[in-house]
């Protein structure tokens, strides 16, 4: 493989990469409170249809319109987020259940596809889309150049993201205490900490980061909006918050694995290698069967650090 190629893989890993960096640090920081949250999919959808309609309609400069519908495709997945809180924290609906039946709400059958017939905005191209900025005018440079120096500013946002939240984990009192809620709500609702509230919140922005994901899709990756359009990323999100021991950094890195496998067809094509297309169609969803069978055996379970009270409701009085 030469040079070529393989840089065009790696600026192709990082662009399919980053909604599943945005999703996958949603789905982290949600669990590590111990919420499993199955309406990611559903959740980057609505992000995508939101972010893209309000850029098709919104009038101004084009920075300012695509800060307005980042913002609200962000807004679409907390919402979505906060149904499942109020759900799967007050109410005490099976988490599975919830998730899955926001998935399917907000799914390719179901709400974001309404909102792209209500809207008409089907087979439309983006008026306003992401641009890839020549970071410090460095974007010339051999190999790392088109990599780190030419990319658009929600792939910088992500690592922006990716370092802040290991910080908020690892470095702060706020973020020890989240980690014991999903470890042991018992023992931090014992030492004052507000486990419904902490995961409530986390869940939010879980959702939040989701709808961010979904927005890159129409904003970036593909400036139009279809039905679908986030071909099970969401999931992939999931099985990589798994796969990544639920830690940021290696998160990330598995983000860009499977950001790979996603382009590998398309990259390899565009340089004049011809492979069977369905195969690498294949690759990125193999990949997630193989994590999560992996992740379900006992002696993983055992090692990967897994939230101890991931999808247990907690209620004080009953403790």
């Amino acid at each position: 493989m030469n040079s070529d190629i393989a840089v065009a893989i790696a600026v192709s890993a990082i662009a399919y990469g980053t909604p599943l960096v945005l999703a996958g640090l949603g789905e982290l920081l949600a669990e590590r409170s111990g919420v499993l949250n199955l309406g990611v999919e559903g959740m980057m959808l609505m992000g995508a249809v939101t972010a893209f309609f309000t850029s098709q309609v919104m009038h101004g400069p084009g920075w300012a319109v695509l800060i307005v519908a980042v913002i609200a495709a962000g807004a679409a997945g907390a919402a979505l987020a906060l149904i499942h809180a109020f759900l799967s924290i007050t109410i005490r609906v099976n988490q599975i259940v919830s998730g899955l039946a926001l998935t399917i709400f907000a799914g390719v059958i179901g709400l974001s596809s309404y909102a792209g017939q209500v809207w008409n905005i089907g087979g439309q191209h983006g008026v306003h889309q992401l641009n890839k900025m020549d970071l410090f005018g460095l974007s010339g440079l051999p190999v790392v150049g088109p990599i780190l120096f030419d990319q658009d500013a929600f792939v910088y946002l992500s690592w922006v993201l990716v370092v802040l939240v290991a910080y908020y984990l690892y470095r702060t009192r706020i973020g020890l205490y989240l980690r014991a809620v999903g470890e042991s709500p018992r023992s931090a609702d014992a030492m004052g900490i507000n486990v419904t509230a902490y995961r409530y919140t986390h869940t939010v922005i879980g959702g939040f980061l989701a709808g961010l994901g979904g927005a890159y899709f129409t904003l970036a990756i593909a400036p139009i909006w279809t039905d679908g359009l986030t071909a099970g990323a969401g999931w992939i999100a999931i099985a990589l918050v798994i796969f990544a021991f639920w830690r940021p950094d290696l998160l990330v890195v598995g983000a860009y694995l499977f950001g790979a496998l996603s382009s590998l067809g398309f990259t390899l094509q565009a340089n004049g290698v011809r492979l069977p297309a369905e195969f690498f169609s294949a690759l990125p969803y193999l990949m997630t069967i193989v994590v999560l069978a992996g992740a379900s055996t006992t002696l993983a379970k055992r090692r990967i650090g897994t939230p101890a009270a991931l999808g247990v409701p907690y209620v004080r009085e009953e403790a």
